[in-house]
C-alpha cells in the first residue's frame, strides 16, 4: 500500500475529537458539582442554563460556590496530567530527528482514545469525578496535545523545503486548529442536547480509532530509519543522554547571536501563550455565570466564533508576511488580543460577548509566526530539538497559566468576574517589551531569523 506525506487529515481529526470533548468535560464537571451542591438535577432550557441573578439570594451564593469549585477542580485536573505530558513530549519530540515523527502522532491519539473511553464509562455509570484525575494522568503518559502538536509541526518543517513558505505552512496548521476547534465547539452543544454526554464521548473515541489507523497504515514518515534503531539496546543512561543531547547541543555550539535569539523568541512565545491560554480558558465558566447564563448551545456558538478569528488570523499572516517582517506581525497580533480581553472584561450581554471576537480577529497570529521564526533560525537536523523545546514550554506554560487564572478567577468571581481578563491583557506588556528590546538593539535578530539553514550553517562555520 502506497503511503502519503499528508499530515493535515491527522491534525484535523485529532483536533476535532479533542475539541468536541473539551468543553463537554468542563460542562460535565460543572453539572455534577451543581447537582452535588443543590442535590437536584441541573436545569437547562432552550435559551439559558438556570442561574440566579439576585445577589441577595442564598441560591446566588451557592451558585458562586459552584463556580469556584469548578474552577479549582479544572486547575487540579490540568496539573495532574501536566508533569507526565511534559516529560513524554520532550523525549518523544526530541527523538523525532532520529526515530521519526509518527510516534509523536500515534501515542497522543492512543492516549486520547483511552481518555474518551474512560469518560464514556464515567458518564454512563455516573462514577465519581475523582476518577478523572487518573484519566488525566494516563493521558499525560501518552504525551497529550503538546506531543501531538510538536510532532505535527516538526513533520511540516520536514516536508517544507522552501523557507519562504514555512511561515504560511505552519500558519495553515494553526488555521486548521482554530477552524476545526471552532466547528467542534459549535457541534458540541448540539451533540450534548441530541445524544448526551455518553454517546458524544463514544463518537470522539471512534474518531481517534480512525486517526490511529491512518497514522499507522497510511502516513509516510519524514525521517528514515536511522542506524540508531538498528543498534543493540543501550542502557537507560545512554538513552537519556541521546535524548537530551540534541537540545543541549542546540544551545551549546550555537553562535552567541543565534543562542540569544532562540532564548528571546522562546521567552516571547512562552509569555504570550501564558496570557492567551489563561484568559481564553475562562470563557466557558464566565459564560455559564450571571448575567450571561448561557446554555450548552450558546457556549457552542461562542466557541465557534473563534473559527472566524482563526481564519482572519491566517489571512493576516498570509497577507502581512508579503509586506512586513515577522516581528511586526507578532506586534499586531498581541495588540489584537489585548483589545479583545479588555472588551470581554466588561461584556455583560450576549451580543457584546459575541462582539468580543471582533477586536480579537488577529490574536492568533503571534503563535504560528513565532514558531516559524524559531524553525528558520535552526538547522534541518535541529527541528526536532527546537519543537521539543516549544512543546515542553507549551505544557509548562499552559499548565501554570490555567492554574493561576483558575485560582484567580475563583478568588475574584464574587466581586468582579472580568478581573482575570484585564490581568491577561496587562500581562501582554511583557512580550511587547521583549519585542521592543529586539527592535531597539543594534541587532534585532530579524535578519538572522530570516536566514535559510544553509546560511546559518555558514555563519556557524565562520564563528567556529
Amino acid at each position: 500500500m502506497r503511503k502519503v506525506l499528508c499530515v493535515e487529515p491527522v491534525i484535523f481529526i485529532y483536533i476535532f475529537a479533542s475539541s468536541l470533548t473539551s468543553p463537554l468535560v468542563q460542562q460535565f464537571i460543572y453539572r455534577r458539582l451543581w447537582e452535588e451542591e443543590y442535590n437536584s438535577t441541573f436545569v437547562s432550557d432552550s435559551n439559558a442554563s438556570y442561574c440566579e441573578q439576585n445577589k441577595s439570594s442564598p441560591t446566588y451564593i451557592k451558585q458562586k460556590e459552584v463556580q469556584e469549585k469548578a474552577s479549582v477542580f479544572n486547575m487540579q485536573l490540568d496539573l495532574t496530567g501536566a508533569v507526565p505530558s511534559l516529560i513524554v513530549a520532550f523525549v518523544i519530540v526530541a527523538n523525532g530527528d532520529r526515530q521519526g515523527r509518527k510516534r509523536s502522532l500515534v501515542l497522543p491519539s492512543m492516549g486520547a482514545l483511552i481518555a474518551d473511553i474512560c469518560l464514556t464509562v464515567i458518564s454512563y455509570f455516573s462514577l465519581s469525578l475523582s476518577i478523572l484525575f487518573a484519566v488525566a494522568f494516563i493521558t499525560g503518559l501518552f504525551g497529550s496535545m503538546a506531543t501531538f502538536l510538536g510532532g505535527g509541526f516538526a513533520f511540516i518543517a520536514d516536508v517544507c523545503h522552501d523557507e519562504k513558505q514555512k511561515t504560511t505552512r505552519i500558519a495553515v496548521v494553526d488555521l486548521i486548529f482554530g477552524v476545526v476547534s471552532g466547528l467542534a465547539g459549535l457541534s458540541s452543544g448540539y451533540f450534548l442536547r441530541g445524544i448526551g454526554f455518553t454517546w458524544t464521548f463514544v463518537t470522539a473515541s471512534l474518531l481517534h480509532v480512525v486517526n490511529i489507523i491512518y497514522i499507522i497504515f497510511l502516513l509516510e514518515d519524514t525521517v528514515g530509519i536511522s542506524e540508531f534503531q538498528h543498534q543493540a539496546p543501550v542502557s537507560c543512561k545512554e538513552l537519556l543522554r541521546e535524548t537530551f543531547s540534541g537540545v543541549y547541543m542546540l544551545f551549546k555550539i550555537a553562535p552567541y547571536k543565534k543562542r540569544i535569539l532562540i532564548i528571546v523568541l522562546l521567552f516571547t512565545f512562552m509569555t504570550y501563550l501564558f496570557t492567551m491560554v489563561g484568559g481564553s480558558s475562562l470563557f466557558t465558566l464566565y459564560e455559564l455565570d450571571e448575567p450571561l447564563c448561557w446554555n450548552e448551545v450558546y457556549i457552542g456558538y461562542g466557541a465557534a466564533a473563534f473559527t472566524s478569528v482563526s481564519l482572519t488570523s491566517f489571512l493576516g499572516v498570509y497577507l502581512f508576511s508579503k509586506c512586513l517582517k515577522d516581528i511586526y506581525i507578532v506586534f499586531i497580533g498581541i495588540f489584537s488580543y489585548i483589545g479583545g480581553m479588555v472588551m470581554a472584561a466588561f461584556a455583560k450581554t450576549t451580543l457584546l460577548m459575541f462582539l468580543v471576537r471582533v477586536p480579537s480577529l488577529l490574536c492568533f497570529m503571534p503563535i504560528p509566526v513565532l514558531r516559524s521564526m524559531l524553525s528558520k533560525v535552526v538547522l534541518t537536523g535541529e527541528q526536532g530539538a527546537v519543537f521539543a523545546c516549544i512543546a515542553c514550554l507549551e505544557v509548562v506554560t499552559g499548565t501554570i497559566s490555567l492554574s493561576v487564572f483558575n485560582i484567580l478567577y475563583a478568588a475574584t468571581v464574587a466581586w468582579f468576574s472580568g478581573f482575570s481578563f484585564l490581568l491577561s491583557a496587562g500581562l501582554c506588556l511583557i512580550p511587547l517589551a521583549v519585542l521592543c528590546w529586539l527592535l531597539c538593539t543594534s541587532w534585532n535578530g530579524e535578519d538572522l531569523a530570516l536566514l535559510v539553514p544553509e546560511e546559518v550553517s555558514s555563519i556557524e562555520s565562520v564563528d567556529s
